[in-house]
This record gives structure tokens, sequence and C-alpha cells, in this order.
């Protein structure tokens, strides 16, 4: 059985309100690989910010919560909407990553 610090966890979420364009990508990305946390981020079509936790389920937790109650200073949170959180055996990714839509690189 593994220790609690090996456990590995997954979550996948999906922001709402004023996500985009308000650094929220970025700002993600330092805090999940300040807190070592794997992943990645990114805007989609809709308007809201996506994406993958991956770590220990108290870093993971806090990831969470400051993207439900905080984001970046200049976003505005309307909701945050989780998958459930569960155990994985092995990890996914390497770091945590911001993705990008392919249309915005289209003239």
């Amino acid at each position: 059985m593994q220790k609690p610090s090996d456990q590995i966890f997954t979550c996948g979420f999906e922001i709402f309100g004023k996500v985009q364009g308000v650094r929220l990508r970025r700002e993600t990305r330092e805090l999940a690989t300040l807190n070592n946390v794997r992943g990645w981020v990114m805007n989609t079509d809709q308007g809201t910010v996506k994406g993958q936790l991956e770590g220990t389920l108290p870093r993971v937790n806090e990831l969470k919560f400051w993207l439900l109650n905080f984001g970046s200073p200049r976003s505005i949170i309307e909701r945050a909407e989780f998958t459930p959180t569960k155990e994985i055996t092995a990890r996914n990714f390497n770091a945590f990553t911001i993705r990008y839509r392919p249309d915005q690189f289209t003239c």
C-alpha cells in the first residue's frame, strides 16, 4: 500500500466567468508548478477555461480551492466545475502546460 505522500490523484475542471484574457491560464500554471501539480490548462471556444490536475491529494485540493475562490487577480469566477477526484496508479503528465487551440494560429 502506498503512503499518502506517494498517492497521485487527478481531476478535470472547467471555470466559468470572466476567465479569458485575464492571465488565469498563466497563473494556474505558475501555482501548479510551485505545488508540484502536473496537467494542463486551456481556453475553450465557449469562453471558459478547462484543464486537468494531477498530484497529491492536498496539492490538487489546494489548486481546486484557488480556482473556485480566487483565480487570477483580474478574473471573475462565476462558477467552477470539477470531475470527481480519483486516485491513479501512475502520472500521465511530465509538467503543467498551457494548451492552445489549433484555430488560434490560423489567419
